[in-house]
């Protein structure tokens, strides 16, 4: 249980982070913003069309009495919006971070060099760092749309569906969300896609502590933009945990005295 309290408190802590340095919660705003008018078209598009795609997907129920033909269709049509919802979250947080990569590795670098007064670099171009977060935010989703293509299934059985599914996705929406924010500190240690997921499911507990509070915050989409910066904050140092690193420095960074610390060549990156 120290390991959820301690995620939960990451959390904190990187508000807290963004809150002593308002310039980088400033910058951090705008990639937010300008994913959020795109999410919003989306989303109200896809609450206008539930039912349709309910309705076509259930043939089978239209012959059905009421109230069981609404009060079925009615909860499909919640589960699949609920599923909707879980692939924007997650998705939603990998284009933030796809648009904002600059600021937020910037973000995340200042952290780290408050931290322990170094801040690791992958070494590689811009383009190239574009390339490989999209190649892996890719994957994250991929695995994201099979839990919840699975959590939609479920949602048929009774009583089951309705209760303990939505807890366990909030659970998978919480680890997800914590690997797309912690990517931006590991990537720039390159440490790969798979060995990140293995860190992470190292110390479920750590990560649901800092991702689940997370995923009920972003429901809200105002709410999200306005906590991302410190949620990457937040993630860096929840990595430096997940990698053994401890900073003596919880204060202000020194720009001036720190170093900037190449990571080590890798051959699959």
């Amino acid at each position: 249980m120290r390991d959820l309290v301690t995620g939960m408190s990451y959390l904190v802590k990187g508000q807290r982070w963004v809150g002593r340095n308002r310039r980088q919660w400033g910058f951090g705003l705008l990639p937010g913003l300008i994913t959020l008018i795109g999410y919003a078209a989306a989303m109200t598009v896809l609450v206008l069309r539930a039912d349709d795609v309910v309705d076509w997907a259930t043939p089978f129920a239209d012959g059905w009495g009421s109230p069981w033909l609404g009060l079925f269709r009615g909860a499909l049509t919640a589960l699949f919006f609920g599923g909707c919802l879980l692939l924007a979250l997650l998705s939603f947080t990998a284009v933030t971070l796809l648009v904002g990569q600059p600021f937020y590795e910037a973000l995340s670098e200042r952290v780290d060099l408050a931290e322990g007064g170094s801040a690791p670099s992958s070494g590689l171009p811009l383009w190239r760092e574009l390339w490989i977060s999209a190649r892996e935010s890719l994957a994250v989703l991929v695995r994201a749309a099979l839990w919840g293509v699975l959590f939609f299934a479920l949602g048929f059985v009774p009583f089951i569906g309705q209760t303990v599914v939505p807890a366990i996705g909030f659970c998978v929406s919480g680890f997800f969300l914590t690997e797309e924010l912690t990517a931006v500190a590991l990537q720039r240690r390159r440490v790969p896609l798979k060995e990140r997921l293995e860190l992470l499911r190292s110390r479920k507990l750590l990560v649901l502590g800092f991702g689940v509070p997370l995923t009920l915050l972003f429901l809200l989409p105002l709410v999200a933009v306005f906590v991302m910066p410190g949620a990457v904050a937040g993630a860096t140092l929840l990595a430096r945990d997940l990698m053994g690193e401890t900073g003596e420095d919880d204060g202000e960074p020194d720009a001036g005295g720190a170093d900037v610390v190449s990571a080590p060549p890798a051959s699959d990156w």
